[in-house]
């Protein structure tokens, strides 16, 4: 008992046992800590530390596809290309590897043909690593700056999108330009090449096609491990795309309607030609116009709209022969029906529509009111159809709904005026005043007229090519048979007397039946009521030969100076296409 007593109250072995107990606790303190920082590494932020060791011993590079190229359609069967990809290269500079800036300045300028002193501020003032200098060099100039051999100097390829034919179809390429996108590492903005407007911004996902990319390992030094692991995912191509616009066609569209705006002085104008059987565009021209390879010069925005789709107005008496189609096919009447042309007809609250002429031309027939566009004849078909079934006509054509052609920005068009009451409404929009249409929606409203009865769907693309040479099609669409084929051809009929006894004259083309009608309408003030007397739109859309239609086409002529109705503009340029288009097609004449 002494004994054990005399042990647990030594000092120097409890002080010891002590010492024990805490260098115990600090190795599983310290263990401790070493397993949650182990585990804090291999765990919890594994992918961070991964993603580190990645960029140390490993290196990635993106590799661009090829964009899509586009081609124009022809009658002979060859198509042409509009959109390619052309490899130019940038100049740049390393400022931190030139020893003397005034000395290259000045032998680099002249070749670069940029003044000494402009170059000399680029190189001392920006990124000591890294200066663009020019972009877009033709390889005689890249040759010239190769000879010169500047220390710091060098050339970097580069691809840009180029369109050999420049403005010809802009406004149904686009373009491809910067945009801004998506977030970069910094937390700003990526900016990139994308298509925009057209068909270039319709398709970017086809025809851009997906960046491919290889990863290596590399040693301290940035060296590739010949013998390490490599992960590579291939480039996608993006598809080529043929379109159904004819280059010949489209030429000459754009031709004549520039001409003509020139000529009488008019802001601006379209012109949409359509294959009324199968609803194929076959040309597109708007004016003014832009040159895709140099679209950062247009003096505003405005200039990319794309005036077939976009640009709704008024259409005025190009609107008569869809009212008639709906009296014709509801059997209200017939070619020969006739009325009493007093020269106007008057509405509640003192309002009446008078004929453009201001004159009563007494008994008339339904093919006379088209003849010689009386306003009072279009609406007496339309109140002799009344207001429901007239509303339903012009929904069956397609006015008030996106034609969804495979173009962007197009516009539905302002057909409010028919929900409301009163009768006077639906009597303004039997000869196209109070509503608002599309050229693409008139010219395919037409193009049902001409191919007996059905609403075709409009479309622009002929066919996708992927990258593997598969190809994709596109068919035509019908959307609705509308009228009979009896209502068609008798419509079709009178249209033609448009054209050889009323104001169509100057848009037929001899030895052709051709059907149309003209139209100039007014245009509204964008600020108050009423109609702006110092402006006026002219159209005329028909289509030939009547027996057997090669072509629907609608010209639509902007506030002409000189003259006020449609006959004098629209109408000829008509007449100069079609001809033309008959000729290219090889149609034989018919009379």
């Amino acid at each position: 008992m002494n004994v054990l007593s005399s042990n647990l109250s030594d000092p120097k072995k409890s002080s010891f046992n002590k010492r024990i107990f805490l260098l115990m606790l600090a190795f599983f303190a310290f263990g401790s800590l070493i397993f949650f920082r182990l585990f804090n590494l291999q765990v919890v932020n594994h992918g961070f530390y991964a993603d580190a060791a990645d960029n140390q011993h490993g290196a990635e590079q993106k590799i661009q596809p090829k964009r899509g190229e586009i081609f124009l359609s022809s009658h002979d069967g060859d198509p042409l290309l509009v959109a390619t990809n052309l490899s130019l290269n940038t100049a740049y500079a390393q400022p931190k590897l030139i020893e003397d800036a005034q000395s290259t300045s000045v032998k680099l300028a002249p070749v670069l043909g940029m003044k000494a002193s402009d170059l000399r501020q680029k190189i001392e003032n920006g990124n000591k690593n890294y200066v663009i200098l020019k972009k877009q060099l033709t390889e005689d100039i890249s040759r010239q700056v190769r000879e010169l051999g500047l220390p710091g100097i060098g050339l970097e390829p580069e691809t840009m999108r180029f369109y050999p034919e420049g403005e010809l179809g802009s406004h149904v390429l686009g373009f491809v330009g910067f945009s801004a996108k998506g977030g970069s590492a910094s937390g700003g903005k990526e900016t990139i090449r994308a298509g925009q407007y057209g068909i270039e911004g319709r398709f970017e996902g086809s025809l851009s096609g997906s960046q491919g990319i290889i990863g290596v390992e590399t040693d301290v030094a940035g060296r590739w491990i010949t013998f390490a692991s490599r992960n590579l995912i291939p480039a996608q191509d993006g598809d080529d795309i043929y379109l159904t616009i004819d280059s010949a066609i489209q030429y000459k569209a754009q031709e004549v309607l520039n001409k003509t705006v020139s000529e009488h002085g008019a802001e601006g104008g379209c012109v949409v030609v359509l294959n009324p059987q199968t609803g194929a565009v076959l040309a597109l021209a708007v004016n003014p116009g832009f040159n895709p390879n140099e679209y950062n010069k247009v003096p505003d925005i405005s200039y990319y709209t794309n005036k077939v789709l976009a640009a709704d107005y008024e259409p005025g008496s190009v609107f008569k022969p869809i009212t008639m189609a709906a009296a014709l096919d509801e059997e209200k009447v017939n070619p020969e029906t006739t009325y009493e042309d007093r020269g106007l007809v008057e509405f509640p609250e003192n309002l009446a529509i008078r004929n453009s002429d201001n004159e009563a031309h007494g008994v008339a027939t339904m093919t006379e009111v088209l003849e010689k566009s009386l306003n009072t004849g279009a609406v007496f078909a339309q109140q002799e159809v009344g207001p429901e079934a007239f509303k339903k006509y012009v929904s069956k054509f397609g006015f008030g709904q996106l034609s969804k052609i495979e173009l962007p920005g197009e516009v539905l068009g302002n057909l409010s005026n028919l929900n409301k009451k009163g009768d006077i409404f639906f009597a303004t929009a039997s000869f196209g005043q109070g509503i608002t249409v599309t050229p693409i929606q008139m010219a395919s409203a037409f193009a049902a007229i001409a191919n007996g009865g059905k609403l075709m769907k409009p479309y622009v693309v002929s066919k996708f090519v992927h990258p593997d040479q598969t190809e994709e099609a596109v068919y035509p669409e019908e959307r609705d048979q509308i009228i009979t084929q009896k209502t068609a051809a008798t419509l079709s009929a009178m249209l033609v007397n448009v054209v050889e006894n009323g104001h169509g004259k100057r848009a037929g083309v001899k030895g052709y039946y051709i059907a149309g009608k003209t139209g100039t309408a007014q245009v509204a003030y964008k600020d108050r009521s009423g109609y702006d007397p110092s402006k006026n739109i002219g159209s005329f859309v028909g289509f030939g030969p009547v027996d057997d239609p090669a072509f629907v086409m609608l010209v639509r002529i902007d506030h002409p100076k000189d003259v006020k109705f449609a006959e004098s503009t629209a109408a000829p340029a008509f007449g100069e296409i079609a001809g033309f288009i008959l000729n290219y097609l090889q149609v034989p004449p018919s009379r």
